[in-house]
């Protein structure tokens, strides 16, 4: 590609920001300078703007709109495990290059999915606001009332066992948790973990946690009939997307105590609608704003991992293990 100019519109780390200046004119305006994503329309202005031949990204709009009124861009960089704001058909299309950041925020998932377990196992969020509410009074025991479960010897199984679910495999296996999974496309490669079937890890599992992208075959995947052959004193969580799971089934189930509780970091709408939020006021579920994935080393994480794949770009080898539409290398 030669020294050409770059548009930076993801936050990126300081290191990997100078590397990129060895090959190219870098223009650095990450949207946490303004917190605004761009949609098509701003998205296209400013790269009428700034006039990039290549673009890095994490949650601005690039549409077919964008990709005809400005078709100078050669390459796009998109800072998320899979590139959920980029029309990859018109990318394709135009023959563009999309490359994308897995594994980015796969430690602060796992490391927030331990610590939300550790919060439901133990009742601390309640057991803290009835402090701070002034019940510990004489006579009370708390010692009693807040007793909580152990993670250790818990039967934990993963359903969809990728960059995430190993992550949180390994935390899970210092507290001596018996790990299985479920994922048609990863065999055995541990013999800790035990792959197993689908209706197994829910029926048979005291954690039952969901990791998977939304896809054709995963969409609504997690059905009542899956969610209802829980053990009764079995934890679900989902810190994935709320698209692979019958929601509506879920309320249901918690709303009937079926199981001890829930751990959600997603909802069908987000900011949640009245209707999504009543499944975050029962007191057996613990609801997060989408933020397992928040931290600010993935920062860190998602600049080294597009530069690498930016650098193997311009080498030209083995681009077929970094290019998400494939199909713009054929011909």
């Amino acid at each position: 590609m030669g020294r050409t100019k770059i548009y930076i519109r993801a936050p990126f780390s300081e290191t990997c920001l100078s590397e990129l200046r060895k090959f190219f004119e870098v223009v650095y305006e990450p949207w946490t300078m303004n917190g605004e994503r761009f949609y098509e329309d701003e998205m296209l202005d400013h790269l009428l703007r700034v006039r990039p031949d290549a673009l890095i990204t994490e949650l601005d709009r690039v549409t077919a709109k964008v990709l005809t009124g400005y078709p100078k861009l050669r390459l796009i960089g998109d800072c998320r495990a899979m590139p959920a704001n980029i029309d990859i058909a018109a990318c394709t299309a135009a023959k563009v290059p999309v490359l994308c950041t897995p594994a980015r925020n796969a430690q602060a998932v796992a490391e927030m999915l331990v610590g939300l377990l550790l919060a439901m196992m133990r009742n601390l969020i309640p057991s803290v606001q009835w402090v701070k509410d002034g019940k510990w009074v004489a006579g009370a025991t708390p010692y009693y009332l807040w007793m909580g479960s152990e993670l250790n010897n818990k039967k934990v199984g993963f359903v969809g066992f990728g960059a995430v679910g190993r992550a949180a495999a390994k935390l899970l296996d210092a507290f001596g948790c018996d790990i299985s999974f479920y994922d048609p496309f990863v065999e055995l490669y541990d013999s800790r973990y035990r792959k197993r079937a689908l209706e197994e890890v829910f029926s048979e599992c005291d954690i039952v946690s969901i990791h998977l992208p939304v896809t054709e075959a995963t969409r609504g995947l997690v059905s009542e009939k899956l969610l209802r052959s829980m053990k009764k004193n079995a934890v679900f969580a989902n810190t994935a997307r709320s698209a692979v799971v019958d929601y509506a089934a879920l309320k249901k189930i918690l709303e009937e105590k079926r199981i001890r509780g829930a751990i959600l970091d997603v909802l069908d709408t987000e900011p949640p609608s009245p209707e999504d939020l009543e499944i975050g006021r029962f007191p057996n579920v613990i609801l997060t704003p989408h933020i397992c994935g928040a931290t600010y080393e993935v920062t860190d994480h998602q600049s080294e991992i597009m530069t690498k794949r930016i650098k193997q770009w311009l080498s030209g080898e083995g681009l077929e293990q970094i290019v998400y539409n494939r199909g713009v290398l054929n011909g």
